[in-house]
């Protein structure tokens, strides 16, 4: 076929539509999906449409390859080759990443007691990636003595993982192979015993959790937890202490943890607390104590803590308590402080309390619209409290905060080559108001000089789902659009947990539709406030976000200019009403059980895929991985499929399949900015700045193009 025109394959005029079985036939419905058959993975059929297709997006965007290849080499080119993580002290030793120039993946190295000691040389993840198309490490883990590594790899995308183990002291792997497992690994404390997950083979739900001793063959491996209900996944880790070995089992709305001595890998789990629907918590283990974050009579969180043998909650002593206006989401203990990671108004601050003596204070971030993080908190003992800080101007920073004199130390900050200077980009934040009078917050950034009022192409991206909030970031890439004139905002729709839990709540369920009216709220306060010009107002989320993409353009097509839809969760009805295929059963109280009729009715007004009619649609570029574990590929592939017959317009349509990898993309350290390099031209070509190769030009053509 010429690649030239619109695919044609049998897709567009299927042979074999096909009912798509429903929970609802006795109220005497079912439905006709003309596309189901593109879910055949090993059809031949499909590969070759997939392959037309990704052939016609190539074409369509031919005249702008040699601009997309400058965008890959501008990104890239931002990226310092030979680098190298700030160390974290664990035990005996110092752990870090780095990199080499011109290769794809990370080495992990240690040294021993000191920074001036020689290097060890962990893993080599170029050498393992030899052969591969996609390679990916899923986890590592470093026995109790330090002197063995246990690491997880993908080499598809569809994070089924193969687990080898080597001996740090003399570079030999072990004999021993652990297949089609998860990446979750933890080590008990005899040194020889290792604890992980597999996953249902279908669902790849990970639902069991394993004990294997080396030396054994893993076929005789024990079985010592299986999560039976299929709503819920589990994970094995081992507490900060390392004297307890806890298995969680996470369902969206509950969660129940056992928990065992880790000097007795050979012994039983007990349950620490029996789950009960909607009462979520987590544990972690400080001397004589548990400490439980709990929302038990508390929306938002509080901290409890228990003695060591007396887990009912009768026993439980609160530590800090709910408040309305501040959601708990994580802790960290300290021999001497304890410090809490909390959200207020949209953004994270720490809260550090001291044991004894001076009163607690939080840490100073100083900028309106940020992100930070606590990370490689390992040493109880310790009085510095490591964490991470990036703003959407400031580049990702790692800092070392001393909790008794409060000065912040700077350990590193992610080295942006090519010329960038944080003056020159300002990040303001702003308000929409949703169509039910709710305030939504927006993060926006843009290079200084090039800021016109009512005349910027604008980049809006949203999420919106599952509680997890979208915070003020820094991207290097990023840069590309912004030095060209574009303003890049995020909208902090509901759905998310940036405003505490009742944010999240308002965005789920019977309430999902606010997620779809915050974002175009957002999309067209910033068009009123003059941060963008009307005509290039343009889209982009993923996975759940592309849920998102798919409902406004369905409900505000003429809103956007363009839209990029990256894996995105489209067809909810044919996914939900499928219990054989990942992530189903989990998510019934994220989205509702289409086998209660109230909840398919709700869910079917607002599916993508269900609900694309025969109108003008915005130019739409669509992502998609072959081996997507959590959105099938099949999903984009329909919703195209569809949309090529109903639309009514002219726009671009393109569907790219990355046929060598999952819902991440590309693997390696590179390659996935050939893909953002693509999406980037897409975007500036219909800004029409796409002729400029180099930054610091935002005049606008006309919209025709």
């Amino acid at each position: 076929m010429p690649v030239n025109r619109i695919p044609s394959s049998e897709a567009l005029n299927p042979p074999m539509a096909q009912t798509i079985p429903t929970t609802l036939e006795e109220h005497g419905r079912s439905r006709v999906d003309p596309y189901y058959w593109l879910s055949g993975r090993d059809n031949p059929d499909v590969l070759a449409y997939l392959e037309e297709e990704n052939a016609y997006a190539r074409a369509v965007m031919a005249h702008r390859a040699t601009f997309e290849e400058t965008l890959f080499k501008e990104i890239k080119g931002r990226i310092k080759q030979t680098d190298v993580s700030v160390p974290y002290k664990l035990d005996d030793y110092d752990y870090y990443t780095r990199y080499e120039e011109g290769k794809e993946y990370p080495l992990y190295c240690r040294k021993r007691e000191t920074l001036d000691a020689k290097e060890e040389l962990m893993l080599d993840v170029n050498t393992l990636a030899e052969g591969h198309e996609y390679f990916a490490i899923g986890g590592t883990a470093v026995s109790f003595a330090q002197d063995l590594l246990a690491y997880a790899f993908d080499t598809q995308g569809r994070r089924i993982y193969t687990v080898r183990f080597k001996n740090l002291e003399t570079g030999e792997l072990l004999d021993d192979v652990l297949e089609n497992v998860t990446g979750n690994l933890a080590w008990a404390n005899d040194n020889a015993t290792l604890f992980y997950g597999k996953q249902d083979p279908d669902t790849l739900r990970a639902f069991q959790v394993f004990r294997h001793r080396l030396g054994h063959d893993p076929s005789s491996d024990v079985l010592v937890f299986e999560e039976a209900d299929e709503t819920f996944s589990t994970t094995v880790f081992k507490t900060k202490s390392k004297q307890y070995l806890m298995i969680a089992s996470h369902q969206t709305v509950s969660t129940e943890y056992r928990y065992l001595s880790a000097d007795d890998p050979a012994g039983e789990f007990s349950v620490f607390l029996p789950r009960e629907r909607f009462h979520e918590y987590d544990v972690d283990h400080d001397r004589d104590a548990f400490y439980i974050r709990t929302n038990w009579q508390a929306k938002n969180f509080r901290l409890m803590k228990t003695p060591l043998r007396q887990t009912d909650r009768s026993s439980w002593q609160e530590v800090l308590p709910c408040r309305d206006d501040v959601l708990l989401e994580s802790f960290e203990l300290f021999r001497d402080f304890l410090v809490t990671e909390e959200r207020h108004q949209g953004l994270v601050r720490f809260r550090v309390i001291p044991a004894k003596g001076a009163c607690e204070h939080y840490v100073d971030f100083g900028e309106p619209a940020y992100a930070a993080a606590l990370r490689d908190n390992h040493d109880f003992n310790a009085s510095a409290l490591r964490y991470e800080y990036t703003s959407m101007t400031t580049p990702e920073s790692v800092y070392d905060y001393d909790m008794n004199t409060r000065e912040k130390v700077l350990l590193k900050r992610e080295e942006v080559l090519g010329g960038f200077e944080i003056s020159h980009y300002a990040t303001e934040r702003t308000w929409a108001s949703a169509p039910d009078g709710q305030r939504i917050p927006i993060s926006l950034v843009y290079r200084k000089t090039l800021r016109k009022p009512e005349a910027n192409p604008l980049l809006l991206y949203g999420y919106g789902s599952y509680g997890i909030s979208m915070d003020a970031d820094f991207r290097s890439p990023r840069l590309s659009l912004l030095d060209r004139g574009f303003v890049f905002a995020i909208a902090h729709v509901r759905g998310g947990e940036e405003l505490g839990r009742d944010w999240y709540e308002s965005g789920k369920l019977f309430h999902k539709k606010n997620t779809f009216t915050d974002f175009i709220a957002c999309a067209e306060h910033l068009a009123q406030q003059g941060y963008a010009a009307k005509e290039h107002v343009y889209a982009m989320g993923g996975s759940a976000g592309g849920l998102l993409m798919g409902a406004v353009i369905n409900v505000r097509p003429d809103l956007f200019h363009g839209v990029v839809a990256q894996v995105p969760f489209v067809d909810v009805m044919t996914t939900m009403l499928d219990t054989s295929i990942p992530l189903t059963t989990g998510e019934y109280d994220e989205w509702g059980d289409p086998n209660r009729k109230e909840d398919y009715e709700y869910m079917l007004s607002y599916s993508p895929y269900d609900n694309v009619t025969e109108q003008a649609y915005p130019h739409l570029l669509v992502t998609t991985g072959l081996y997507d574990s959590q959105v099938q590929y099949w999903e984009p592939a329909k919703w195209v499929a569809k949309l090529r017959c109903a639309k009514t317009d002219g726009n671009r349509l393109l569907l790219k399949t990355n046929m060598d990898a999952g819902h991440g993309g590309a693997s390696g350290r590179f390659r996935r900015y050939k893909e953002l390099a693509f999406i980037y031209a897409f975007l500036l070509d219909l800004a029409g700045l796409a002729d400029s190769t180099t930054a610091h030009v935002n005049t606008l053509p006309p919209v025709a193009l």
